[in-house]
């Protein structure tokens, strides 16, 4: 039983670290890229990164609030797509992205994506 609760533990710090990486890549990745005009909110299934463009700069916070664009994705998902490894037309179409709102706003990810 205790072997189990360390698994847990380690996964919970996993999904930790992995959050902090892809908001911290977010952050540097919208604050060089072309203000979206619109707001868009990355939903990992319990927590959530919000790029707001609607202002004079991207601004990315963890605040779960109403968007233009929701992606549904998970964090591995997405950081294969930062990353290159994952294309993102075919995540969308094999279902491992779901996109709600406009997506006008999702296909402007592309700018974020450029490394």
């Amino acid at each position: 039983m205790l072997h189990k609760q360390v698994l847990i533990t380690k996964n919970n710090k996993n999904k930790t670290m992995a959050f902090e990486t892809i908001l911290s890549a977010l952050q540097g990745a919208a604050a060089s890229a072309p203000v979206l005009g619109k707001s868009l909110k990355f939903d990992f299934g319990g927590s959530v990164i919000v790029i707001d463009g609607k202002g004079d700069a991207n601004v990315v916070s963890t605040e779960d609030k109403e968007v233009d664009c929701a992606i549904s994705v998970s964090m591995d998902d997405l950081q294969g797509m930062m990353n290159g490894s994952v294309n993102p037309m075919m995540a969308f179409m094999s279902g491992k992205i779901k996109v709600k709102g406009d997506m006008g706003v999702a296909m402007k990810l592309q700018s974020l994506f450029k490394g």
